[in-house]
């Protein structure tokens, strides 16, 4: 048994202040708003606010606003970089969280504006450099996206 008495202890919620240190995501891109749980090493349950004021209901689509699938994908991943930027001890590293694969994408529910999407994304595997995980999204008690998706922890790219 290791010695360290917060090792697995849930830490949250995160403000956005927080979430901003742990990814290098801005607006437009940063879709997670807030922290409610996170237990390092293990999982974490994050919140994205769907407004209408998202650049992307313009066009997606006029009069049948829905958030569009990738996105809600990639809110997932972005969850899954601040589990393993807090879990790794990399925050103000500078290091980078990239998408290598994604699988068995499943959207079950539109996501609509108004809405509070709920994220909940946990590790499958973690390697130093590569991790594995499972997430869905939830609006309310109902499952809305669920996908595997693995990434990979590098420097970011030379100017």
């Amino acid at each position: 048994m290791s010695g360290d008495a917060n090792e697995g202890a849930a830490i949250g919620p995160l403000d956005v202040t927080r979430v901003m240190a742990a990814l290098p995501h801005r607006y437009p891109m940063l879709l997670v708003d807030r922290v409610e749980t996170l237990i390092p090493d293990e999982r974490i349950v994050a919140i994205k606010a769907v407004s209408i004021n998202e650049a992307f209901f313009q066009g997606h689509f006029p009069g049948r606003p829905i958030m569009p699938g990738v996105l809600q994908v990639e809110a997932l991943a972005q969850a899954a970089g601040v589990l393993a930027v807090e879990s790794l001890g990399l925050a103000g590293s500078g290091k980078l969280v990239y998408f290598m694969s994604i699988d068995g994408v499943k959207f079950r529910k539109p996501v609509e504006p108004g809405v509070l999407l709920r994220l909940e994304v946990s590790f499958v595997q973690k390697r130093a450099r590569i991790c594995k995980f499972a997430g869905k999204a939830y609006l309310g008690d109902d499952l809305a996206t669920e996908c595997e998706f693995t990434a990979m922890i590098a420097d970011p790219p030379s100017a």
